[in-house]
């Protein structure tokens, strides 16, 4: 079981950069394949990207693919997502879990879910 705190949501201008951040406690944590996800108010949770647990595989979706980084410290039990050129239609509040199995796109296939953070872009 691990427990996750996002953070590093805020508003920013379109074409800029965040970098959003998530803590885990719990020793397991380099044990887990990580992800991102994102959902805007009346959807479901949309795939943004995940990381193998070592770090050595990284998956993204398409509309992010380019301009998001996801990245992972394992000494500090943290999962990063680095966003940069920003747009208007990334807004919305940004998740992280951890893999149970499953298709990595799909949020059925994560589990102990944080409370999110809220990006806003505005243009």
């Amino acid at each position: 079981q691990v427990q996750l705190v996002e953070s590093g949501g805020g508003l920013v201008q379109a074409g800029g950069s965040l970098r959003l951040s998530c803590a885990a406690s719990g020793r397991s944590f380099s044990s887990y394949t990580m992800g991102w996800f994102r959902q805007a108010p009346g959807k479901g949770r949309e795939f943004v990207a995940t990381i193998r647990w070592s770090g050595s595989r990284t998956y993204y979706a398409d509309s992010v693919k380019g301009r998001f980084t996801i990245s992972r410290d394992n000494a500090k039990n943290t999962l990063y997502l680095q966003m940069n050129s920003l747009k208007p239609e990334d807004t919305t509040v940004y998740s992280c879990a951890s893999y149970t199995g499953g298709n990595y796109n799909e949020p059925q296939s994560y589990t102990n879910w944080g409370q999110g953070t809220q990006v806003t872009v505005s243009s």
